[in-house]
């Protein structure tokens, strides 16, 4: 029998090449791939704000192709980047909403872009270094469940994939730890096996949003004003760009006690302003909604545990349809900074049943 052949995305971190080596392991045709994403500028520039796909990504992936002994490819894709991530970054900021790039980025260049060009070359498969599993249920779909190590989970930031990028997809990390990780890396004698993990958004790596978005939209939102929730005007704001729900720094408002950003308003250009009590609310309507494990709520109502962030804990909700395509998801607690333009993700125990855009 001809080995199956699997593309897998390699960032030059410890992850996807431990992923590639246990792929190898498991009997797979394996060939490495780095999607070269970060936009025409001069080698220094790509150097510093390359992330997990900059100049040192490509050099540390093609070292350890080398090393496992598979074939090893530059895939150009930034296009797709800039239209999906960068550009949609921009717009979302905008509009008084907080994007997660990762998000789009998964799922439009880490899965579709790169799916479609792996199929083409013949592959099987594609495969990822993300901490998650992918099984296919008893109802016939396929939905991610929780990795190995809850502390690495990302399943949040996979919520978006389809039915068939599931289908196509291996992910072998999914089944250890960190440390695991790293320590068949040092057995196995990768150079990258202590190399640091990727944090910050790789295109904003010193995290100025503003600046970035100021750079790339042909027209930023001016100053404005900061309202309480009254419609009261409370001082000026530097524009709606440079704020996000549940922020207390840089606000530079004397009120004699702390206060937030409970809402962004892009229509009016004002940034609204409320204490503590007032950044809590035990419901939300998102859109976008891409079913998982489920194939939709059929007109019925669930409960599920929902995640608002990528660092939530999660907590109990009951979701229904409320037509347009929107769902309504109302909590048991109130939750802290729910956040317009970020993602909710519904799981059914270590399942993910769902996601969509909060509105």
């Amino acid at each position: 029998m001809d080995k199956k052949k699997v593309v897998i995305g390699m960032s030059g971190g410890v992850d996807s090449s431990v992923g590639a080596w246990l792929l190898k392991e498991q009997g797979y045709d394996v060939i490495g791939v780095t999607m070269q994403i970060w936009q025409d500028e001069a080698p220094e520039i790509q150097e510093e704000n390359g992330g997990c796909c900059g100049l040192s990504a490509v050099d540390d992936a093609r070292r350890v192709a080398q090393q496992l002994e598979i074939p090893y490819y530059v895939m150009n894709f930034k296009q797709e980047f800039k239209k999906h991530v960068m550009d949609y970054f921009v717009e979302e900021y905008l509009h008084g909403r907080t994007p997660n790039p990762c998000i789009a980025c998964n799922r439009y260049v880490k899965w579709e872009s790169l799916l479609t060009r792996s199929l083409a070359i013949g592959a099987d498969y594609i495969a990822t270094g993300h901490y998650a599993r992918i099984e296919k249920l008893e109802n016939g779909r396929y939905a991610l469940k929780k990795s190995a190590t809850a502390a690495k989970d990302q399943t949040y930031a996979l919520y978006n994939l389809t039915q068939e990028q599931l289908s196509r997809t291996l992910m072998p990390v999914g089944e250890y730890t960190k440390e695991e990780i790293r320590a068949i890396a040092e057995k196995i004698g990768l150079q990258v096996a202590g190399k640091k993990d990727s944090q910050e958004i790789c295109f904003i790596p010193d995290h100025d949003y503003a600046r970035f978005i100021e750079e790339h939209a042909s027209q930023v939102p001016p100053e404005g004003n900061f309202v309480d929730l009254d419609g009261n005007i409370l001082g000026k704001h530097k524009g709606i760009t440079h704020y996000t729900i549940g922020q207390r720094k840089g606000l530079n408002l004397s009120m004699g006690h702390p206060v937030f950003v409970t809402a962004i308003r892009p229509e009016t250009n004002e940034v609204v302003i409320g204490g503590g009590n007032d950044v809590y609310t035990d419901r939300l309507r998102c859109t976008n909604v891409n079913y998982m494990a489920i194939d939709g709520l059929h007109g019925e109502e669930a409960v599920v545990t929902a995640k608002i962030r990528y660092s939530h804990k999660g907590a109990v909700c009951h979701i229904r349809e409320i037509g347009n395509g929107i769902v309504e998801c109302v909590f048991e607690e109130p939750q802290r900074a729910v956040t317009p333009g970020q993602a909710v993700v519904f799981y059914q125990g270590d399942y993910v049943a769902g996601g969509g855009t909060i509105l």
